[in-house]
């Protein structure tokens, strides 16, 4: 079963036993509660898409291990057209949920993990990278969903792992077995932990000698014994449960984050991929940060296509689409949401092939796409508000319009256009509302900020990959500066 459907994938989540805490009570099945359904749904788009032959070139791959059709999101990338592949793959379904459909993570750290532990292997002699083909094959054949985990809670930042007053800030491994290890500790801010069938937990950041023990790499089921996942609150996320869908704005998709603690959780050996070699742990950082900052040139693009989409509708129900400074506006927000699409695109285009065979993006031009990504979305949204208008914060709740009484004045006084119900205008504000203040901001505009590491982390890279010296030598050379190094970089 190379390719689950979507209701497959549905019933094999049913299976699962998480322990799960939401708004301070146990969570039985969380397929089926309100709050959490929505982001259940946005996954399953990504199994039906992969059925669709209108979209099956950018949905599907073909496996480098086993010559089969695979989804996408379980491929490993073996050439700079799989990388682009990758960039249309995420807008459309950006474009197709209007929210986070969450298995980019995955996608993103299987592609580092895979071009590491070859390198590793190859350096140190370990049997990491053979290990995780295997588990690979498992993803491959069984099409599943990988939430990759990495950030730690960190405690204070000032200080490495190995000197924080509590020691579980960091996850690390607690004891070394025959048969495994055992690690404890926690990962936050986990996008779409509960829809996936497994955790992929990497190290947060660069580790020295005395940091070995939180050097670690690892798969395990998402429903492991030890592992317990606290729901994070999201703005309006109560919403869900009144039984309308109006004032949700997106009532079938959205997404989800928790925070997933371990304690005590026994891996097997064969499920270990780093355990103890810090010094390959910054690498693979700064891989899947790379491929992840990639990431947000696609999925936040394909959601800004819905932000675009729903302005527009709003300014003609508003009656002013023909606003020479209403049109000015909305060019300037596809001005936006297109660099960013280049830079993803750009990025994927100009990749290179790793040691391994996997492919990887050209990381500069990722950390650029990613801080384009922690400004523009913002602006995008700063201008949906202002064509919007106020009323798509101070409407009345879907209740007074449906009330018998105040019902029909709500329906007189709120209408827009002449020839458009007003229920359909409150629908399209209710959508600006989800997507720049509601649930689907945690996707679209704090994820925008944070995820894939914040604004200064891309600064750092750029810094490093930004060659300036070349660029130095360039002028220099053009300027007739003599005896100076003039040597030319690519960039």
């Amino acid at each position: 079963m190379a390719l689950m459907t979507g209701a497959q994938y549905e019933e094999s989540l049913r299976k699962m036993r998480f322990n799960l805490y939401l708004q301070g009570e146990k969570v039985e099945c969380p397929v089926d509660h309100p709050i959490i359904r929505p982001s259940l749904n946005a996954v399953k788009m990504t199994y039906d898409l992969a059925h669709d032959p209108a979209h099956e070139e950018l949905m599907t791959a073909t496996s480098h291990l086993s010559g089969e059709k695979v989804n996408r999101f379980t491929h490993l990338h073996q050439n700079a057209d799989d990388l682009v592949k990758k960039v249309k793959m995420q807008r459309l379904l950006g474009q197709k949920t209007g929210s986070c459909f969450q298995r980019c993570v995955g996608m993103d750290a299987m592609n580092a993990v895979d071009t590491v532990t070859f390198e590793m292997d190859r350096d140190l002699g370990t049997q990491y990278h053979a290990r995780f083909e295997q588990f690979l094959r498992l993803v491959q054949d069984e099409d599943l969903t990988i939430d990759g985990a990495m950030t730690d809670p960190k405690g204070d930042r000032s200080l490495p792992p190995h000197k924080q007053a509590d020691p579980d800030m960091y996850l690390r491994v607690v004891e070394k077995r025959p048969d495994g290890i055992v690690v404890r500790g926690a990962k936050c801010h986990q996008t779409g932990a509960l829809n996936s069938h497994w955790i992929l937990v990497m190290p947060t950041i660069s580790m020295g000698e005395e940091d070995a023990d939180y050097a670690v790499c690892f798969v395990a089921p998402a429903d492991s014994a030890g592992i317990t996942y606290i729901y994070g609150r999201q703005s309006c996320d109560t919403r869900k449960l009144e039984g309308g869908a109006l004032d949700v704005g997106n009532a079938t998709f959205g997404g989800h984050e928790s925070l997933v603690i371990f304690e005590d959780v026994f891996v097997p050996w064969e499920n270990v991929f780093m355990c103890g070699e810090y010094r390959y742990s910054g690498m693979l950082v700064e891989r899947f940060a790379g491929y992840h900052r990639q990431s947000y040139g696609g999925c936040k693009v394909g959601v800004g296509d819905v932000l675009i989409g729903a302005t527009a509708l709003a300014a003609e129900y508003n009656g002013a689409a023909k606003a020479s400074h209403v049109k000015d506006k909305l060019i300037e927000m596809v001005h936006l949401n297109e660099t960013l699409y280049a830079c993803g695109i750009a990025c994927s285009a100009a990749g290179a092939r790793t040691a391994s065979g996997t492919y990887l993006i050209d990381m500069l031009l990722a950390n650029v796409c990613k801080q384009n990504v922690t400004r523009f979305p913002y602006e995008i949204a700063r201008l949906a508000e202002d064509i919007a208008g106020g009323l798509f914060v101070t409407m009345p709740s879907e209740k007074d319009l449906r009330h018998p009484e105040i019902g029909p004045k709500i329906e007189k006084y709120l209408g827009g256009t002449s020839g458009v119900p007003t229920e359909d205008r409150l629908r399209v504000l209710r959508l600006i509302e989800n997507l720049t203040l509601g649930t689907a901001a945690v996707g679209y505009r704090t994820e925008s900020m944070h995820g894939a590491g914040s604004p200064q982390a891309q600064r750092i890279m750029i810094a490093r990959q930004g060659n300036i010296e070349a660029k130095k030598g360039l002028a220099k050379k053009i300027a007739g500066v003599a005896g100076e190094d003039t040597k030319q970089g690519k960039n």
